[in-house]
């Protein structure tokens, strides 16, 4: 029987080790493709006051604007 040689011993443990990690990784992605973000709502909303106010535009002139008017 011939004698195992440490350089063979030792790439057989990074091929193992690098087979692992493809596997878990593709585990994972398996998993992300399952669960749905709850975060995919409607993007169609309508800005409020508070929220035009705090992008920098005056909040309270279209108000001032329809009584004038």
């Amino acid at each position: 029987m011939a004698r195992k040689g440490k350089t063979g011993v030792l790439k057989r443990l990074r091929e193992v080790k690098k087979a692992e990690k493809a596997a878990l990784k593709r585990e994972q992605m398996a998993m992300r493709k399952d669960v749905v973000p709850e975060e995919e709502e409607p993007t169609d909303r309508i800005a409020t006051a508070d929220d035009m106010a705090g992008y920098g535009f005056p909040a309270g002139e279209d108000e001032a604007d329809e009584d004038r008017s």
